[in-house]
């Protein structure tokens, strides 16, 4: 039954496989390119973060777009904004122009996975839910991270990557559109508020917090930390592939040990652990020229870090009853982006004033706080929840809507 609803679904994953590679490019791309143009490291910055300020405008909207006017119109138009918005970026060079495209941008890809979720959700029952929403997992997360492989194609100019963006975008509304339903319904997700969810789960609301800063400040600042220490561009893309399939790679693990143990000691120990590999990458570039050594040790950065998201939303999941999951996932989501959008902000000024170390520095504070917190929840709060569910990958990228892929939330 999987394998038959993962052949009927090929389309969908190699649509979004597309979406990410151009995705993933491009958050490095522009970093690139701008410092090329001569931005200062506070305009590459700010330019960056305007994507997920966009993206939390995009998170509450695009539910309420595919729902008025279907999936396939909305694709193709988020679809063809995204491509524009990477084109536009050949015939200027300033940054309030390149902000307005990364906003552009982070506002419709929120649409394009809000699509991509629903449909897959539509092909899938309660024995194929978790393993299809594991596979758009992987397929987001390996797609950001093969992005950044395209970095080595040459490209004297400086133009050439960015069609390569726009024709990845443009080439996934072919197996996207052929494989929609036409007729399919659409509703927008019930919302739980943040304020409710917090009274039930203070601790998955914070990890959701804390780990969309570090994913954001994670994100970008790497662009900016390569940089400015002097890495070739395609090194700089290398640097983040590495992360986000150290990110990938421990995220099953991780979670399968935070099913069969307090998920709090679990967000508390990687937490501690990403708090120190994120001290000692920091303390080693102040002394150490960048080498091979970098690589492996953003890999463990990224491991133990990037899937605290995916820990917190189960740690709140198992608080909740099934009819809560998906309108809570909308009140996570949020609080991630919402974070996303400051982290950059802060990785990238932190790098600017006070040095390229102190991205390192900056995360490894927000791991610490991430780890105290889960201690302090673990001494002082309620009881492990008597029938904890199952932790599921979630990324970044993904929308309330995916959460309706959990078997654990269908009544």
């Amino acid at each position: 039954m999987l394998r038959r609803a993962v052949v009927d679904s090929w389309p969908l994953f190699l649509g979004m496989l597309l979406l990410m590679l151009s995705n993933g490019l491009m958050v490095t791309l522009v970093t690139l390119r701008a410092t090329d143009l001569g931005f200062s490291q506070t305009e590459i910055t700010f330019m960056q973060a305007a994507y997920p300020l966009a993206a939390l405008f995009g998170c509450l909207v695009a539910p309420r777009i595919v729902a008025a006017v279907g999936h396939v119109r909305s694709f193709g138009a988020l679809a063809s904004l995204c491509s524009i918005a990477a084109l536009v970026h050949m015939v200027t060079a300033d940054p309030y122009s390149w902000a307005a495209m990364r906003g552009l941008a982070g506002f419709c890809f929120p649409g394009l996975y809000v699509v991509s979720e629903s449909w897959l959700n539509g092909r899938a029952d309660n024995q194929t839910r978790a393993a299809l929403l594991s596979i758009y997992f992987i397929t987001q997360t390996g797609g950001a991270a093969l992005g950044q492989f395209l970095l080595y194609i040459p490209d004297g100019e400086g133009n050439l990557l960015f069609v390569i963006v726009s024709i990845l975008i443009s080439l996934s509304l072919v197996p996207m559109l052929l494989s929609a339903r036409q007729g399919q319904d659409f509703e927008v997700p019930a919302r739980l508020s943040v304020r409710a969810l917090f009274r039930i789960s203070p601790l998955g609301l914070s990890v959701s917090f804390l780990n969309g800063l570090s994913q954001g400040a994670f994100y970008v600042g790497l662009g900016l930390f390569g940089v400015a220490v002097g890495l070739a561009g395609d090194q700089v893309g290398l640097l983040v592939a590495a992360g986000t399939l150290g990110g990938m790679l421990a995220q099953f693990p991780l979670g399968a040990l935070s099913d069969r143990i307090d998920r709090r000691l679990v967000i508390a120990g990687s937490a501690t652990i990403a708090f120190a590999a994120s001290l000692a990458v920091g303390l080693a570039n102040e002394t150490l020229a960048p080498g091979a050594w970098l690589f492996p040790a953003i890999a463990v950065v990224g491991a133990f870090t990037l899937p605290l998201y995916s820990l917190g939303v189960a740690h709140c999941n198992d608080r909740l009853a099934p009819a809560q999951m998906v309108a809570a996932s909308g009140a996570l989501v949020l609080v991630m982006n919402f974070g996303i959008f400051l982290g950059p902000l802060a990785g990238g000024l932190s790098i600017t004033h006070l040095g390229a170390p102190t991205l390192f520095y900056c995360l490894a504070v927000l791991q610490a706080a991430t780890a105290l917190l889960a201690a302090t929840r673990l001494a002082l709060g309620a009881q492990r929840a008597q029938e904890p569910g199952t932790a599921l990958p979630v990324g970044h990228a993904a929308t309330p809507v995916a959460s309706r892929l959990n078997p654990e939330a269908q009544e």
